[in-house]
């Protein structure tokens, strides 16, 4: 067995799946839904043979507070409660999500130029994968001025920054946007 495998079996990260259970019924332009694109980025970062148990717990239920924050059960003192990593795991995922001043979202700009030029390396690797889980999902979306803003934002606010978090992943994200740009041009 792995030390990657070895370690992987003592993570536990059935609680969060419950609770990331919660975005099923919330749909994404791509089509599927929030709760799978959790378990994308779950995936991804496994690829990736990260094994940090508060990144991978976070990945779960990165979008849970942004996008279902209005649901049973999604408030700080559950997530805190899970098990001993909760406080961690609640406080990277407030780390990337959108933040709320007087009822108005951060600027996306803002957002994620905060995670990529002073945000903890635990919420840069996670926004990379995320980012990848974005981009896979974008080869379902029929929207060219959709893809076209995404994939600028992602070559200008991402990419300049990925190749020092994860040289791996910068590969992966840049040949996604290279493969999402030319069915964006075929799209019109």
């Amino acid at each position: 067995m792995s030390n990657f495998e070895s370690t992987l079996k003592n993570i536990i990260v059935a609680p969060y799946i419950v609770k990331a259970t919660a975005l099923i019924g919330i749909k994404r332009k791509s089509g599927s839904n929030m709760f799978r694109h959790q378990i994308s980025t779950l995936g991804i970062l496994l690829d990736y043979k990260v094994t940090d148990p508060v990144i991978l717990k976070a990945s779960i239920i990165h979008d849970l507070f942004e996008d279902g924050g209005h649901l049973p059960g999604v408030t700080k003192d559950e997530i805190w409660h899970l098990d001993a990593d909760g406080p961690a795991v609640y406080d990277l995922v407030m780390e990337v999500s959108i933040r709320r001043v007087n009822g108005e979202k951060e600027p996306k700009k803002d957002f994620l130029l905060r995670i990529m030029q002073s945000g903890s390396a635990k919420a840069k690797l996670l926004k990379l994968a995320d980012r990848i889980s974005n981009l896979v999902d974008l080869g379902f979306v029929n929207d060219p001025v959709f893809i076209r803003k995404y994939l600028n934002e992602t070559s200008s606010l991402i990419l300049p920054y990925a190749k020092a978090i994860n040289e791996d992943m910068f590969i992966e994200l840049s040949d996604l946007v290279a493969s999402r740009e030319k069915m964006s041009e075929m799209l019109g």
